[in-house]
């Protein structure tokens, strides 16, 4: 995978030094493809921020999720690329920082897509966007100390 694990820059909350605690990627990616709601966060043209809930599906190294063409997101992203998704629980957090890109529909993201909701994903004037991480940060509250994580290294 080339993906590299290692601890966010966190001064001043007591973070555990040593890798010791850190997450594995399997925990991480279980979080990602088990969430039901995430989070998009994008960037008005005025620089204020944007967030909104969504279902999404974590396919080929990536979160996917889609949207009418002219909401707000779409048009923020139109602008803006720069995005962060993150799983729905604050106890157990997974932060997508990416790139976002209204791409093709993908056979594997519309059958997991459906398999995880129930619905099709392509509905009449929506968008499907490919959210690619830069970096992924995780957690896990009760161990605070001990877990947090930052993954980088995709494409």
């Amino acid at each position: 995978m080339g993906v590299q694990r290692g601890r966010p820059l966190m001064p001043g909350y007591g973070i555990e030094e040593s890798d010791d605690g850190l997450l594995d990627w399997e925990t991480v990616l279980g979080r990602l493809r088990e969430s039901h709601n995430y989070w998009v966060s994008t960037v008005r043209p005025d620089g204020r921020p944007h967030a909104m809930p969504v279902w999404a599906v974590w396919v080929d190294d990536a979160v996917w999720f889609s949207s009418g063409r002219h909401s707000r997101k779409i048009r923020n992203l139109q602008v803006n690329p720069a995005c962060t998704v993150t799983t729905e629980s604050g106890a157990e957090p997974v932060v997508v920082d990416g790139r976002a890109e209204v791409a093709d529909a993908v056979p594997a993201v519309l059958d997991a897509y459906h398999e995880k909701y129930g619905s099709g994903m392509e509905v009449p004037g929506s968008a499907i966007v490919r959210v690619a991480p830069s970096e992924i940060f995780a957690l896990e509250e009760a161990r605070f100390a001990r877990t947090p994580t930052l993954f980088r290294g995709w494409g």
